[in-house]
């Protein structure tokens, strides 16, 4: 009897899905259409909103779910839906602890972005926060996918095409999904559905939501990989699914220009908590123009209100300091430059000094008396002087969510036209619509992958326990034997009638008569069949294990920085990773972070920039045939 949860996607609410659904005791397929997963979710750079958690207690911030639920309801504004802000917010807290408990993430700092009445959005020490969560689920489900191969199956490059449904109308139920692997075959896979496909924000394909939903946003750049087409909403709505909300396009304020690329259709984003721990955003006249901590939607209409571009995010010395790890990426990147003062800066934006120092009393007066203009409550890292350092970059409106998307209940269950939940199918994370209404708040993205991942998990596993509970009491009706005793005591005899399910009676009598009795037979078939239990997924082979720790082998080569300097282009590239020589020609295509991130550093030493990212293992992991040597000193 098939036991098997099939997760669609892998990013961080279907590794939500999957990690809740072993914890209940099922099976799991995962498949991802990309070569590694993660999705956008290792993207996230600011963090994971909580409330009422222990790191907002041990330092003093008096939250709770019920002022995380006004904020992200006013947030909402009109499309606002209580039942499943109240599961985002109320949930939030153990979303928080569930990670730090299970992964052992740090999770200690927190921060106040953009439309949160108090802080609560959580990170740790370094790295990207999204990447770091992501990360921690990823390898532990990769990890039990070699131990217990029998429990948990992934499958990468699997591009699910359609969703298997039985019946009709309102009795039409998911039984699973067919999928095209590698090699373009196409396979079939049994068990209820979790689809964690993402959005579609990076949809620009013929069918493309972006241009039916919202044309004029079609020609902006997005944050979002090319994996996020909207591929779960169009199987969804092909078999009867309901969208909801597809027009909410979340345009972030706070894309990063790279000046050697300025019209790049994919560009990186700039962390909310860059503006949370104090920067400004400047005009091309040194003047500030918005509230920088307010909602996404209000400061992307305040730029383009304004117009003066280009716009400038700009962090003085002790916002810098406080967000160090992010100002040494972006500036490793080439996004963002450091300034030795206000008169380099100054310089920069082409205005002369004392228009930028007047700016800048201007902002510390306003904090000293809190009378902004633009209604800015919350003030950090001040005074704002002219002899300080800065980190600076240029900023532009971004594609970066969907709000829009498949029509949920709060068990995470899709909605079918006829607006009943359909079985066998759950939906989390982005792919799911109405959570967040018509305005997402920063750091409610990785929360809504892990809770309404943790959802459907939690329901995809009740169903299955009901489905299997169900198939298994069919199955035994099919086959209960019917006894009925007469006794005559009229004739001093006894009559046993009894039949299988489904076939004639048979009987046999006893009384006083010596003769022996007719032996019965009873009858084993039936003329009214049980439903069969849904056929086990059609031996779907793991992936080959992911490397050990160990160290990869590697080809014995020894390389000067000079030799390794000549392999500097896309179809020739190396870089040195920890003392490593790694050819990565053929890994560039399938970098999660794209290849442009590889390139930047193709020819060099890119040590720094990668231990600010990855864990150690992830080579020996990820890519031991890209080693080729070491570097020789």
């Amino acid at each position: 009897m098939n036991s098997q949860v099939i997760v669609v996607g892998g990013g961080l609410a279907g590794l939500s899905a999957a990690h809740t659904l072993l914890e209940r005791g099922a099976s799991v397929l995962l498949l991802d259409k990309n070569s590694f997963l993660g999705g956008n979710s290792t993207k996230a750079t600011s963090g994971i909103n909580g409330a009422g958690t222990q790191p907002q207690q041990d330092l003093g911030i008096r939250d709770s779910a019920k002022i995380f639920f006004e904020d992200t309801k006013a947030s909402a504004k009109d499309l606002a839906r209580d039942d499943l802000i109240k599961v985002l917010t109320g949930r939030s807290g153990d979303a928080v602890t569930w990670l730090q408990d299970k992964f052992a993430l740090d999770l200690s700092k927190v921060a106040r972005l953009g439309g949160h009445s108090q802080p609560r959005t959580h990170r740790g020490d370094a790295q990207f926060p999204g990447m770091v969560i992501t990360y921690a689920q990823l390898e532990r489900l990769e990890d039990l996918a070699e131990s217990t191969p029998e429990r948990v199956q992934i499958k990468k490059k699997a591009h699910v095409t359609s969703l298997l449904t039985e019946g009709q109308g309102d009795a039409k139920k998911v039984i699973g999904v067919e999928y095209k692997d590698s090699k373009g075959e196409l396979h079939k896979a049994y068990g209820p559905v979790v689809l964690a496909t993402g959005g579609y924000a990076a949809d620009f394909t013929e069918s493309s939501f972006i241009k039916q939903y919202r044309p004029e946003l079609y020609d902006l750049p997005t944050t979002n990989g090319d994996h996020s087409t909207g591929d779960g909403h169009k199987m969804a709505i092909g078999i009867g699914g309901r969208a909801i909300d597809m027009e909410k396009i979340q345009v972030h304020p706070t894309g990063l220009v790279d000046p050697k690329d300025p019209d790049a259709k994919v560009k990186f984003l700039a962390a909310e908590a860059l503006r949370g721990v104090g920067g400004l955003l400047l005009d091309n006249q040194g003047q500030r123009f918005c509230d920088e901590l307010g909602r996404r939607d209000y400061v992307t209409g305040e730029i383009w209100k304004n117009g003066k571009y280009p716009i400038r995010l700009v962090l003085n010395g002790k916002a810098s300091t406080e967000i160090e790890w992010h100002c040494k990426h972006y500036v490793g990147r080439g996004l963002m430059k450091r300034f030795e003062s206000g008169e380099a800066l100054a310089k920069e934006i082409g205005i002369k000094p004392e228009v930028l120092k007047k700016t800048f009393d201007t902002y510390n007066k306003i904090a000293e008396k809190k009378n902004d203009p633009f209604g800015k409550k919350f003030f950090h890292n001040l005074p704002l002087k002219m002899d300080d350092f800065f980190h600076v970059a240029i900023m532009t409106p971004v594609l970066h969510y969907t709000m829009g998307g498949l029509e949920i209940d709060p068990a995470s269950r899709v909605i079918g036209q006829t607006g009943k939940a359909i079985p066998g199918l759950f939906a989390g994370g982005e792919v799911a619509g109405g959570v967040h209404g018509a305005n997402r708040l920063g750091g409610s993205s990785l929360l809504g992958c892990v809770v309404f991942g943790r959802v459907c998990g939690d329901s995809a596993a009740s169903y299955l326990l009901q489905t299997r509970a169900t198939e298994r009491l069919g199955n035994v009706a099919g086959h209960l034997l019917e006894t009925k005793v007469r006794i005559n005591p009229n004739t001093s005899s006894v009559n046993l009638e009894f039949s299988w399910a489904g076939s004639s009676p048979s009987s046999s009598t006893s009384g006083p008569s010596t003769s022996s009795p007719a032996a019965s037979s009873p009858s084993s078939s039936s003329s009214q069949a049980v439903p069969a239990p849904l056929p086990a997924a059609e031996a779907p082979k793991a992936d080959a294990p992911a490397a050990s720790a160990g160290a990869p082998a590697k080809k014995g080569g020894q390389y000067t920085k000079e030799e390794v300097a000549k392999h500097n282009k896309k179809d020739d590239c190396w870089v040195i990773v920890n003392g490593e020589v790694l050819d990565v020609t053929s890994f560039l295509a399938e970098h999660p972070g794209g290849e442009k991130a590889i390139l930047l550093y193709a020819g060099k030493d890119a040590t720094e920039e990668f231990n600010m990212l990855h864990d150690p293992k992830v080579i020996p992991r990820y890519a031991p045939d890209s080693v080729i040597g070491t570097l020789k000193q």
